[in-house]
């Protein structure tokens, strides 16, 4: 894996067309541009609703997508690639064969619930995360497909995700190599969760998605992927109008729902009969 890590400021994306302000943004950010179909687009909705099953909790319905316009955190483009070398696979497979095993190529220890109609404009997935590589304790939490294509997909996160983020999937052609490519643009939520990316949550994040590459790449008969990470700091400011955005954290959440399970436990076995 090679990894470069520079800083760089120049003025965070803005919102320049009313009706899908965070998606137009998030192409570009993802270097897609924004002359794209309308159907490929999610509609804008004003609160979340899922058709995932299987999740825990479903912390997302009733709740709003969460850009990095709305984070709190300093502005991260990070940008992971794969070169899948040995291999005739297009920009097009690589891209279906993403969105179909999506969930599989997450690490062990989280989960992608995926909705009824999979990977499509405007549908909602629920995932649960751990909250800290190892810890029996995990985050449930939720994305909106703001974009899909045959060639990219892209999510915007929703309120209570530990980041303000969006994150485009896609493939692309370089001579002849097909290469795999991940890219977030990222706010941390809330100043908790900057928090514990100052004390390392940031590079656990990076691990993940240089793991999730490297399943993909090794899935689609990589023997041995070659991971690129590039970590770009956007902005360096904190958005402090945004600090009230842990009254929505996954993370309090899960620490409130820890400091009630001795309660629940008790409850339970003074239920059995005797």
């Amino acid at each position: 894996m090679t990894m470069t890590d520079t800083t760089h400021v120049p003025s965070p994306p803005t919102a320049h067309h009313e009706r899908e302000p965070e998606a137009s943004a998030a192409a570009e950010a993802a270097g897609h541009g924004t002359a794209r179909d309308h159907g490929n687009w999610a509609d804008p909705v004003a609160r979340l609703s899922t058709t995932a099953t299987g999740a825990s909790v479903d912390t997302v319905t009733g709740r709003r997508a969460a850009g990095p316009i709305q984070g709190f955190g300093q502005l991260w483009q990070k940008t992971f690639r794969v070169r899948l070398e040995g291999t005739s696979h297009t920009p097009a497979d690589v891209v279906a064969h993403w969105k179909a095993a999506f969930p599989s190529f997450w690490p062990p220890g989280s989960t992608f619930y995926a909705p009824l109609a999979g990977i499509a404009p405007g549908e909602v997935a629920l995932f649960e995360v751990q909250a800290v590589p190892g810890a029996p304790l995990r985050m449930s939490t939720g994305i909106l497909v703001i974009y899909a294509d045959d060639e990219s997909f892209a999510f915007m996160t929703s309120e209570g995700h530990a980041l303000a983020a969006w994150i485009t999937f896609s493939a692309y052609r370089e001579g002849d190599v097909t290469i795999a490519q991940a890219q977030a643009l990222e706010r941390t939520s809330d100043p908790f969760i900057e928090l514990t990316y100052l004390l390392g949550a940031n590079r656990q994040n990076d691990r993940f998605w240089e793991r999730t590459m490297s399943n993909l790449a090794t899935s689609l008969g990589v023997a041995e992927p070659a991971i690129t990470t590039e970590r770009q700091l956007v902005d360096s400011r904190r958005q402090w109008r945004h600090a009230r955005n842990i009254r929505h954290t996954a993370a309090v959440g899960m620490t409130v729902g820890m400091l009630r399970a001795p309660g629940r436990w008790l409850r339970r076995r003074g239920d059995r009969p005797g």
